[in-house]
């Protein structure tokens, strides 16, 4: 598909975009490819921008460990920082909106884009990212629910105990076990319902619930595709976090401008009759 049949179809600044039906085509292998080359390209275009969005994350990921560390609660890092990676895509807002000024020809600026997030506080896009925010608690709510029904809820003084119990007891396996399946579980629910529904907020003025329904629509009319790229996503991300975050500076934002392009192949939108 040729740049010229990926032009913003849907501006945010059209109103007739109240009126926009998404139109959801089947995802193929070469939308994955073709977009996530193009994501690398705009990473390379504006690599200060990516940087800091990079370091954000970078930062934050470290923070939220060794926030666990400090309060003596060392065994929930993992599942804390896996945590915080699920506001990626509220966080990516600002690489979808340069990955849109690229696409028209234009040069995106870090001040106009700070400017832009904190527009969007009040608006569909807030309650975006409430739905997000409410499934992260859900996500730590299940880890304290699976540490009393396998474990207890007595306390570890080291991560090193911690550990120790998980893989050398046969009911630390089983949490083990159950936390990544119910873990995986919060996280498909979540990458179906926010993989493209927050660049369509930022790129319409339809409101979330459709975003999020069309959202699903993209994952459920090509499971196969999206799941393997939504394994894929986890994959890198998960290396990423070795060591201290470091890599996040380069593959969150790459991840972000390739789900703009992804976003910008599989969603069209035609005016309601």
């Amino acid at each position: 598909m040729s740049d010229n049949h990926l032009a913003v179809s849907a501006g945010a600044q059209n109103p007739q975009n109240k009126l926009a039906k998404p139109i959801v085509r089947q995802v193929t292998l070469e939308d994955i490819t073709s977009s996530l080359k193009l994501g690398i390209l705009d990473f390379v275009k504006t690599p200060v921008i990516g940087l800091t969005f990079g370091a954000f994350f970078m930062i934050g990921g470290i923070l939220v460990t060794l926030l666990s560390f400090w309060v003596d609660m060392s065994y929930i890092s993992y599942p804390l920082a896996c945590g915080f990676l699920l506001l990626g895509p509220f966080a990516a807002l600002g690489l979808y909106e340069v990955s849109r000024r690229l696409q028209a020809g234009e040069t995106p600026r870090m001040s106009g884009l700070f400017t832009l997030m904190w527009e969007q506080r009040r608006g569909e896009i807030a309650w975006m990212a409430f739905v997000v925010i409410f499934i992260q608690f859900l996500w730590m709510f299940k880890v304290h629910l699976l540490l009393a029904l396998f474990l207890g809820m007595q306390g570890y003084g080291t991560f090193v105990q911690f550990a120790q119990t998980i893989f050398e007891t046969s009911d630390g396996l089983l949490f083990l076990a159950a936390g990544h399946l119910v873990g995986a579980f919060f996280a498909v629910l979540l990458f179906a319902v926010s993989v493209v529904s927050f660049p369509i907020l930022l790129d319409t003025e339809l409101d979330f619930v459709t975003a999020m329904i069309t959202s699903v629509k993209v994952v459920t009319g090509s499971p196969v595709v999206m799941v393997g790229w939504g394994l894929l996503i986890t994959a890198i991300l998960m290396v990423s976090m070795i060591p201290a975050f470091i890599g996040l500076l380069v593959t969150l934002p790459v991840l972000g401008h390739t789900t703009w392009h992804l976003y910008k192949r599989v969603v069209t939108f035609e005016d309601a009759k």
